[in-house]
């Protein structure tokens, strides 16, 4: 097999990609309906009357919705053919592919995924794009960016595009190690030529050293951080992170934080002027030990003028089910969000 090696220098990264695909995925399941979505990792998007949510899962789960309410669960995920580079670049990697997010730039929609295996930093973010969300019919764009262990000191998942007031877009992304990084994208949606990743926002302050170890790997580390979403709204760029530890059940703690800045660059400061590279960060959403034991993994969009939030919740009432959550955004007085109760 014949591989092209692409090297973006300014990061020291290497994507392989091969003209080889993976296998076929076969999906024989029906589609269904719900008004209690399984998914852990939400992402939406509207395109024409119908709203789409993408979330983990094998080749991405999907789901459609006309109303936010009832959602069909598709039978075939996003992808169906997993592109060959991404087992080339990670090791371990199959076809359980994390942490999506989609946007509409120029035209394209544009589907960002992660590939990795749990609690290391060997990992990779991809690339689909696509001119209709309805059509499902999305082309590889190969690889936006690749990790290493023991070579970087940060972690190639949850991505999430952001296009600034000048019409340019960059990628924010994430998890433990040094915690939140961001990089300017040029018109492919690729990493800008001389880009290098810097540092947003950290769990802690990088001067203290927690003394509880992870519980979830003993790989990562405790800069507890991942899964950066950023909103704009009102002159301002709120970055949305997740903190703590999800995907133990009812036994997660994931919470969410914000900052803001107004320039996409930062410094994201919280509502005390602390910089989220230096741990800062104001509480904005977390289990309240009723309904939801946990949440996080959030995106934040404006819908038929409406701004609305989503992430998933530890349900504490089927065994730490990961479910949807939906709340409306509300912004008081001094420009900083809260949420009001559920409409959905």
């Amino acid at each position: 097999m014949t591989h092209k090696i692409l090297f973006t220098l300014a990061f020291g990264t290497i994507c392989l990609n091969s003209a080889a695909q993976g296998p076929r995925r076969n999906f024989q399941r029906e589609a269904f309906t719900t008004d209690r979505p399984m998914v852990h990792d939400p992402v939406m998007a509207k395109d024409g009357d119908t709203y789409y949510l993408y979330a983990t899962g094998m080749g991405i789960q999907q789901m459609m919705s006309k109303d936010r309410k009832t959602w069909t669960v598709l039978p075939q995920p996003v992808m169906t053919v997993i592109p060959g580079w991404t087992t080339d670049s990670v090791p371990g990697f199959g076809n359980h592919v994390w942490a999506p997010d989609v946007i509409q730039w120029h035209g394209r929609w544009w589907l960002a995924y992660s590939c990795s295996t749990f609690g290391r930093n060997g990992s990779a973010i991809g690339l689909l794009s696509s001119r209709s969300l309805r059509s499902n019919m999305w082309k590889d764009e190969g690889c936006i960016v690749t990790s290493r262990e023991k070579r970087d000191n940060w972690n190639a998942i949850d991505p999430n595009f952001v296009i600034d007031d000048s019409d340019t877009p960059w990628l924010v992304w994430g998890s433990f190690w040094d915690g939140i990084q961001l990089a300017r994208l040029d018109s492919t949606m690729h990493i800008a030529p001389g880009e290098k990743p810097r540092t947003i926002a950290r769990r802690y302050d990088p001067n203290y050293k927690p003394t509880e170890p992870n519980p979830t790997s003993k790989y990562a580390g405790t800069n507890a951080i991942e899964a950066p979403f950023i909103f704009k709204h009102d002159g301002y760029y709120y970055l949305f992170v997740s903190w703590d530890y999800c995907c133990r059940g009812a036994k997660s703690n994931y919470r969410v934080a914000v900052g803001r800045s107004k320039t996409v660059e930062g410094p994201y400061l919280d509502r005390n002027n602390k910089d989220m590279a230096n741990g800062g960060g104001t509480l904005f959403i977390e289990g309240d030990k009723k309904e939801w034991e946990a949440a996080g993994h959030c995106a934040a969009y404006t819908f038929d003028g409406n701004d609305i939030f989503i992430c998933h919740g530890y349900s504490a009432t089927q065994n730490g089910a990961a479910l949807l959550i939906q709340r409306p955004i509300s912004w008081i007085s001094d420009g900083w969000p809260e949420l009001k109760p559920s409409d959905r």
